[in-house]
């Protein structure tokens, strides 16, 4: 995987073989990371009906792609090289048309279906397990220096060019359809669409006692 992104991710500003040395660091160095990738790439296997294969994710899925190049670049914003961090956010935007601020924090088990403008801001926090189509963006309110972007929960599914913007919480569980605004908070496990976005179900636990 190393050899891979670093190859898609190499400029005349840096090479392919010092990316792979900044990707293979990561991996050696955080064993969360190493969990992380085993999720993905079977979270993709499990909810995409188009995944046919694990190589398939591994050679040519260019949302996974840019989640794991993520990965490394949260890896090195957390240890202080942000200029290096934002030099992969900017290759992986170039590159895949995905962007995802180094210090955002994403969980574990996440599929970014197709992936093309999908933009996840600086504050931001996806749960585990959470599938995100394109054109989705979790945007910020505007204000410099706080924290300004949702807070998604785990299950979570949103669906293509959805827009969920400020310091919200989308509970776990949710559903949120194709083309919905959210500006306002929702509870676990509901489905809500529409611009602004609106309620329109709720599953219901079968395993809860009666």
């Amino acid at each position: 995987l190393s050899f891979h992104l670093a190859n898609r991710l190499s400029s005349p500003a840096m090479l392919s073989t010092q990316i792979m040395s900044l990707i293979r660091e990561a991996f050696d160095a955080d064993p969360e990371f190493r969990r992380n990738l085993r999720a993905d790439i079977l979270a993709v296997r499990d909810r995409d009906p188009a995944c046919t294969c694990l190589p398939d994710v591994f050679l040519y899925f260019k949302g996974f792609h840019a989640l794991q190049t993520y990965r490394v670049a949260h890896y090195l914003w957390k240890s202080g090289r942000r200029i290096l961090a934002h030099y992969l956010q900017s290759q992986v935007s170039q590159n895949f048309q995905i962007d995802i601020h180094p210090n955002a924090t994403l969980g574990s088990g996440i599929m970014l279906d197709h992936g093309t403008g999908i933009v996840i801001g600086e504050t931001a926090h996806l749960g585990h397990n959470c599938s995100v189509l394109h054109h989705v963006t979790l945007g910020g309110s505007g204000k410099k220096g706080v924290d300004r972007h949702p807070k998604v929960g785990n299950g979570v599914l949103l669906g293509a060019g959805a827009s969920v913007l400020g310091n919200i919480k989308i509970g776990d569980g949710c559903q949120v359809g194709a083309g919905t605004l959210v500006i306002e908070d929702l509870p676990p496990g509901v489905v809500a669409v529409g611009v602004p976005a609106k309620i329109i179900g709720k599953f219901v636990d079968i395993t809860a006692q009666p």
